[in-house]
């Protein structure tokens, strides 16, 4: 795996941590049934594509099914409002813009520092530093479309192969979501100085 990959997923992790010995998310997704409601039968994959990505991605899933790169905030699909399409919103950790490296006149000697990093993870800032130190923690928002080509059809109902085709959906969305958003991540990554 590289380690500029913004999305992966640990199928071993997946099965190894399983009740059934089979997979958490398969289990996660057949306790979760009801939040396919309003996707079945859909001609688009898109909701059935979405829904899968919004529980492979859940906290209460901890490690998620999909994982991603430290820089990764939060990645999250929809469905365009205009035409139906897919989109993916995410948010990046990113260095500060250059309009603000190159002077530092705007401190006024404040110090004021970056995203605090923990065991090379980005954090949140402790309430207890915010009391005494000011931060600017520069972020990215990607919104971009995703192709559909790949996706597999929703399942007309609950009877049919419903975990295996959120598998398929979310195996989809990670590579398509890499092909948009690993390329920025290299580039942060090397621009740190941590190629």
């Amino acid at each position: 795996m590289s380690e500029h990959l913004a999305f992966w997923i640990d199928h071993d992790y997946d099965r190894e941590h399983a009740a059934d010995g089979i997979s958490r998310y398969d289990a996660h997704v057949r306790a979760g049934l009801d939040e396919f409601s309003e996707a079945w039968g859909d001609i688009a994959p898109v909701a059935f594509a979405c829904t899968a990505w919004r529980l492979a991605t859940t906290p209460t899933l901890s490690p998620g099914f999909v994982r991603w790169h430290r820089r990764v905030l939060d990645a999250t699909c929809v469905r365009n409002s205009y035409d139906g399409t897919l989109t993916v919103q995410a948010q990046l950790v990113s260095p500060w813009p250059a309009a603000l490296t190159w002077s530092r006149d705007w401190w006024q000697d404040r110090g004021w520092l970056d995203w605090p990093e923990v065991f090379g993870q980005f954090v949140e800032p402790s309430e207890q530093d915010l009391a005494k130190i000011p931060y600017l923690r520069g972020t990215l928002q990607i919104d971009a479309p995703v192709p559909l080509g790949d996706l597999p059809a929703a399942p007309d109902g609950p009877g049919e192969d419903v975990e295996g085709t959120a598998r398929r959906a979310v195996i989809v969305l990670v590579r398509e979501l890499n092909e948009l958003i690993s390329p920025i991540i290299r580039q942060l990554e090397e621009f740190s100085g941590r190629a």
